[in-house]
């Protein structure tokens, strides 16, 4: 495919080389200045001896271009890479590619043996889902669509998984947090039941689970643990658009087919992990005499008891169990500081996508994921080939990690943050890139995980260098920081984030980066249609 020959440009000193040049360089936050003008230097962002602003620096970052970013775009998201599913040939292709990109840019092997490839065993769990899902209390029976009113998957990694008569319970949050003084269950014996739970943590009160901002508490991965952790045999999460932070469809998509996990280490799992709508959760709760309403509203104070429905349900799923294998692509650049050359500033950004899926109404079935994460992969490609462009390599060794099946909960960050190549204590920062900005300049840098760790003070020095303003996540309520490989990272002790989506446009009026994001997320995130268009605006990547 020829790349288009429209807003091609050079990128101004790209921000986020000076930032992870900074700290490779040595830098720690407490030597960040409190604004560009304690560091003297001069506003074409040259700073004294031993400061990432450099000449070097200068010249290697121009040489990011517009098209160079695309370049990757175009490979990764094309159809012959398959959507980049785990264990497919569009995975091992997507492997094959990267460690050649890397070796050609002049970085070393960084896994085991001098290997590029971290493999890594996962299991494939392909269920077979009946067409409807019936619940019942004495002779009335409802009966809910597979599609259009839930979704459901396994936590085992068995042939079968089954649920049998068993009760529904209304939890409200299905949240356990001591330190909060919250208890969604109160002792109620949820062993061999099916709790019904809402969506996102308590987000009322900013003294209360840090407010609108979500928690782990609010992840559907955090109360699927929760629930089986409690001896539950399934659990059922009350999906809305404004709780979950993404539409019906992106459940649909992202929960259909085949999925991965690793394997099986002996925690409690749950036999089914469903999600419904909300219309069809009021017609199962009002089955009961109850209205969902007045639940949800009951829900929002710690006084809140668990709520018997007297409501049963089976299910049935045959789960077509496959042991298989993704790998993280890794590799380095060494440091030239003999003292700080064991220190890493670890790059990631995720490799995979959802592969061949369900068709859209044009009948594309390839999910080619080009914003999600093509676009993060070539940021970090184009990044990397900076720094080894360089006459010498930062005092800090530069690591690149592709991680593999992110979109299957973070796996591959997860088994390298289990399985380090460089033990912990020696990784100086993780900066994770997934996604980016394709709608133009912004003046904000928006951090999220912001106040989290130490790199806060850093990102601002660096940002005030090019006249800009740090603001934290735009979106607190849909939990971000938790839904993409830094977590993994942040987990063992690492500073880490990644910079998220605008909140403003140059040239633009107030408002309209969120709707181009909305309309993003409503239309192409997790779908066929993530795919280029001519309307990205890869300058802003310079920013």
């Amino acid at each position: 495919m020829p790349l288009p020959s429209s807003r091609f440009r050079q990128l101004a000193r790209p921000w986020v080389i000076v930032l992870a040049g900074g700290l490779a360089a040595g830098c720690a936050p407490s030597d960040a200045p409190e604004s560009a003008a304690a560091t003297g230097s001069d506003s074409a962002g040259l700073g004294p001896p031993g400061s990432p602003f450099t000449q070097d620096g200068e010249r290697v970052a121009a040489a990011i271009t517009s098209e160079t970013l695309l370049e990757h775009v175009l490979a990764l998201s094309g159809d012959d890479f398959e959507g980049r599913g785990p264990a497919s040939a569009g995975d091992r292709l997507t492997q094959r590619y990267l460690s050649e990109q890397l070796a050609a840019i002049g970085f070393e092997p960084a896994a085991a043996d001098g290997a590029w490839l971290q493999p890594f065993d996962i299991v494939g769990i392909d269920p077979v889902v009946p067409e409807t899902w019936e619940f019942n209390v004495g002779d009335e029976a409802l009966e809910l669509a597979r599609w259009d009113e839930f979704v459901a998957t396994s936590g085992a990694q068995v042939e079968r998984a089954s649920v049998e008569d068993a009760e529904v319970v209304f939890v409200g949050y299905g949240i356990e947090a001591p330190e909060y003084d919250w208890n969604d269950f109160k002792g109620q014996d949820l062993s061999g039941k099916v709790p019904l739970m809402m969506n996102n943590d308590p987000e009322w009160d900013p003294d209360l689970f840090e407010g609108v901002t979500r928690l782990y508490y609010g992840r559907w991965m955090y109360k699927y643990e929760s629930a089986a952790r409690q001896g539950a045999v399934g659990a059922i999460i009350i999906h809305t658009t404004p709780s979950a932070g993404y539409p019906w469809q992106v459940v649909q998509t992202s929960w259909t087919g085949e999925y991965f996990r690793l394997p099986a280490t002996g925690a409690p799992f749950l036999q089914i992990e469903a999600f419904v709508t909300e219309a069809a959760a009021a017609q199962l709760v009002a089955m009961a005499g109850k209205d969902l309403t007045a639940l949800v509203e009951s829900a929002r104070s710690r006084d809140f008891e668990p709520v018997p429905l007297g409501v049963t349900t089976s299910l049935a799923l045959d789960l077509g169990v496959t042991k298989t294998q993704t790998a993280n692509v890794l590799g380095v650049l060494p440091g030239s500081d003999p003292e700080l050359a064991d220190e890493f500033v670890i790059l990631t950004a995720h490799h995979d996508h959802l592969g061949v899926g369900v068709p859209d109404d044009s009948g594309d079935d390839i999910y080619n994921g080009a914003r999600d994460n093509a676009l993060g992969v070539s940021t970090v490609l184009n990044v990397a080939a900076a720094y080894a462009a360089l006459p010498e390599a930062p005092r800090r060794s530069i690591l690149v990690a592709f991680v593999g099946a992110e979109e299957q909960g973070l796996l591959g960050s997860q088994y390298y943050a289990q399985n380090p190549t460089v033990p912990p204590g020696r990784m100086a920062a993780n900066m994770n890139f997934d996604g980016g900005n394709i709608w133009g300049r912004s003046p904000d840098v928006t951090y999220i995980g912001y106040g989290k760790s130490s790199l806060g003070p850093v990102t601002e020095f660096v940002a005030a260098r090019q006249g800009r303003g740090v603001v934290p996540d735009q979106y607190p309520d849909r939990g971000y920081y938790y839904r993409s490989d830094q977590f993994n990272f942040a987990k063992i002790g690492v500073p880490a984030t990644y910079f998220d989506r605008p909140r403003r446009i140059i040239g633009r009026p107030d408002g309209w980066a969120k709707e181009q994001i909305e309309a993003y997320e409503n239309v192409r995130y997790h779908q066929p249609s993530d795919e280029y268009y001519d309307e990205w605006t890869l300058d802003a990547l310079g920013d």
